[in-house]
């Protein structure tokens, strides 16, 4: 049995060290926002926070997770950061298919959470790169993930 905490609630689960995070998620937790990608942690789609800070979950064996703290989408949309850029995302029209959003918005909130209080769009930019979107909404994560920060103070 592999013993971590899940968005704020102690869980476990039978599962061998090998098995990637994100198909525990996906289908012994039923947590489908965190989403399969690329398999080679190189798009960000699968994106989570293993103790505070963001993983690519389908490269990340459970072995890793025994006694952590991991955090999904479903996790963050319950926290102040998760409802700012949620909003942020809205106002600025982020999402086209949307289908990377999840991760993009798990990578945002390491952003909008961390030391720097304020983020210039090149910043942000520069600090997502790692996080791709095939309809190129780039500039307008951004923009919301700049904004959010502001609106966190």
């Amino acid at each position: 049995m592999i013993e971590f905490k899940l968005n704020g609630k102690q869980v476990s689960i039978d599962a061998t060290d090998d098995k990637p995070l994100l198909w525990v998620l996906r289908e012994n937790f039923q947590l489908t926002g965190t989403k399969f990608g690329c398999g080679m942690a190189q798009c960000g789609a699968c994106t989570v926070h293993l103790n505070g800070q963001p993983m690519r979950s389908c490269i990340l064996p459970m072995s890793a997770v025994t006694g952590a703290s991991v955090t999904t989408i479903e996790g963050l949309m319950e926290t102040k950061a998760g409802q700012a850029l949620s909003q942020a995302w809205v106002e600025h029209q982020v999402p086209q298919c949307g289908y990377c959003q999840s991760g993009q918005l798990m990578t945002a909130a390491s952003l909008v959470t961390g030391p720097d209080k304020t983020l210039s769009r090149e910043q942000v930019l520069e600090r997502m790169a790692g996080n791709l979107c095939r309809c190129g909404t780039y500039n307008r994560i951004a923009d919301a993930v700049v904004n959010a920060r502001k609106s966190l103070g």
